[in-house]
């Protein structure tokens, strides 16, 4: 997917599950994208929770050209600016402030249009703010915390145009049932790529979970 920027929509229907990924180590990010790739999840999120995190958007989206590698955490305009300076394909944030909003308003592409983002919220207010900012495609988050499928459902009603990513606390168990909703397009997890897999280079671990993850659809 290099050199192409893709739709939001892309970015959430391309498959049922975006591996959330904090990587802390940058030697490890392009065999574990190729792994993810392998298993059926090109789609990939990685955050910007650790200093490695940037070098790893940058060598994914040189090295792993089926992936569509977008970067995590992002909370204002300097990790706008570095994210996309890495290559990274979309953002995602845990929330949506006046100064983000702006942020992403300063830096659409060359052709005016906007990066593709999905906002974090977790309340009707914050729904209300970001569809005002030109949002209706949204992160749910922390999802299990504040309400899990019945928050979705309860928000859908209201805000129909909603499409929900819902993310934090899903696991593989409760993946499907976030997934059976008509407003849920995706979900984020980070079961993906566990911890113990990752320092043992255990790639076939990591894509044999990325394919029964793919298989949810």
């Amino acid at each position: 997917m290099t050199g192409q920027t893709p739709t939001i929509e892309t970015v959430m229907t391309t498959a049922p599950v975006i591996p959330v990924v904090t990587v802390t180590d940058a030697e490890t990010a392009v065999p574990l994208a190729a792994a993810l790739v392998r298993g059926g999840l090109p789609v990939i999120e990685i955050t910007l929770r650790t200093p490695a995190g940037i070098e790893a958007i940058r060598r994914i989206s040189r090295e792993v050209p089926d992936a569509i590698v977008g970067a995590g955490t992002v909370l204002n305009a300097r990790d706008v600016v570095a994210a996309r300076e890495a290559g990274a394909a979309f953002g995602v944030s845990p929330g949506l402030t006046s100064a983000l909003i702006a942020a992403l308003a300063d830096h659409g592409d060359d052709g005016g249009r906007r990066w593709p983002f999905l906002p974090g919220i977790a309340t009707a207010s914050e729904a209300m703010a970001a569809m005002e900012a030109g949002y209706d495609r949204v992160k749910l988050f922390p999802a299990t915390v504040t309400g899990g499928t019945a928050l979705i459902k309860a928000l859908s009603a209201p805000f129909p145009q909603l499409r929900f990513c819902p993310t934090g606390g899903i696991t593989a168990e409760t993946a499907g049932s976030f997934l059976n909703l008509p407003a849920v397009a995706c979900v984020g997890g980070s079961w993906l790529t566990p911890k113990d897999a990752v320092e043992a280079g255990d790639w076939q671990r990591v894509e044999d979970l990325a394919r029964t993850a793919a298989a949810l659809a």
